[in-house]
């Protein structure tokens, strides 16, 4: 690749090009296309998701929506090769290229049309997710409250072009790394995938065999932790659980909430190895913290007693899983559908779980499964970034 600083070329450009960019009507490039299914034809009807492209109805809201029930002899149809958008949700990122091998059918409310010969689909395409279309949403679309982005206003977007050779070329190199994402997606799913199913069988408890080691040991849950609750650590930072991650920085996920000094004074200090869960409502899991701060007065923080061994990633794992939170429903209580609980009737349960030198093995495999899926998102981050780089510096 090259950069050139002309106005007319983009700041990336492959080698062996050195024409100008055409600046055009986008409707100079592309033809509306709307054919009503006036046979009431039963081609699958589908929508547009911003996230999954175009997508059968009953995938995306389900079998027996109020959709498909409804005549369809007044819908569009989507022959393959050939795009459609929806007016009002444009400004979201919902328009996707239809690449079945067969038409479909989509609502009324659509706008449809096909790229001409001198215009690469996929060029058409990746240009829509760039920065520049979006200014042309911003610029054109119209009305009060909602804002609509009809077809005649996709027809006025000015869009600049190379020659269909380059265009290809620039589609070759983006469609390449949208395949890589997608094979590292598939890669993170199967490692998660692979730590469901650990998950299921290390914590399927229901089925207690005395001579299983998995459940060698059932002891009540006051025999192993105790809540502690010290307070006067104003100056150190905030946490909230999540239930994927543990205890994270509150700043990270809500930076506009300030405090005084007076009720941060009743925060409880946590510390790296506590376990931590909001009793008014248990659905968001038992977290661990790997951090050191302080948490509201809401949660109880507990750890384990002086006098017990165990692995912290096996039991961070245990309150995650299926079979723990059945087990805590058993005791909770409240009007909102069963979503709060005691600590003290936690104490109460019993629990099951392998001696120390097990839980470690378990917690290891459990560490190198995180580690392959942090690994996956990272590299899916990192294609994800040089795409967008590529998007804003391939494109004029």
């Amino acid at each position: 690749m090259t950069k050139n600083d002309d106005k007319r070329v983009p700041a990336l450009r492959f080698k062996g090009f050195n024409d100008d960019w055409a600046q055009r009507k986008l409707g100079d490039y592309i033809t509306v296309n709307k054919i009503k299914n006036k046979e009431n034809n039963h081609f699958i009807p589908y929508s547009i998701s911003n996230k999954w492209g175009f997508i059968p109805q009953e995938k995306q809201f389900g079998e027996g929506n109020t959709y498909s029930k409804t005549n369809k002899a007044t819908n569009y149809i989507v022959e393959p090769n050939t795009f459609a958008y929806n007016p009002a949700r444009i400004n979201v990122g919902s328009i996707a290229y239809q690449n079945n091998q067969f038409p479909v059918i989509v609502s009324s409310l659509y706008e449809i049309f096909k790229a001409k010969k001198n215009l690469n689909d996929e060029f058409l395409m990746n240009w829509f997710k760039t920065e520049k279309f979006t200014r042309q949403i911003q610029k054109l679309q119209e009305g009060g409250v909602r804002q609509y982005f009809f077809i005649d206003k996709m027809q006025e977007s000015r869009i600049t072009i190379p020659f269909i050779s380059e265009q290809e070329e620039i589609s070759k190199t983006l469609n390449q790394i949208s395949n890589l994402i997608k094979l590292q997606q598939r890669k993170l799913k199967q490692y998660q995938l692979i730590k469901k199913w650990l998950c299921s069988v290390v914590f399927n408890d229901t089925v207690h065999d005395d001579t299983n080691i998995l459940f060698s040991n059932r002891v009540k849950a006051n025999q192993l932790f105790e809540s502690i609750s010290k307070k006067g650590f104003k100056d150190l930072p905030v946490l909230s659980a999540s239930q994927e991650k543990g205890m994270v920085f509150r700043d990270d996920i809500s930076k506009n909430i300030t405090y005084t000094n007076s009720n941060l004074n009743n925060y409880k200090l946590v510390s790296p190895g506590n376990f931590v869960v909001h009793l008014r409502s248990f659905q968001g899991g038992f977290s661990y913290s790997n951090k050191i701060g302080i948490a509201s007065p809401a949660y109880t923080i507990f750890e384990f007693k002086d006098n017990i061994k165990y692995d912290s990633i096996f039991w961070k794992e245990k309150f995650k899983s299926y079979n723990f939170i059945q087990l805590l429903k058993k005791v909770t209580y409240g009007v909102r559908d069963g979503r709060s609980i005691s600590f003290s009737d936690f104490l109460s349960l019993y629990l099951t779980f392998p001696d120390i030198e097990i839980q470690k093995k378990i917690g290891k495999c459990f560490k190198a499964l995180d580690n392959q899926i942090s690994d996956q998102q990272c590299i899916i981050q990192q294609l994800k970034q040089l795409k967008q780089f590529l998007l804003q510096n391939m494109f004029i």
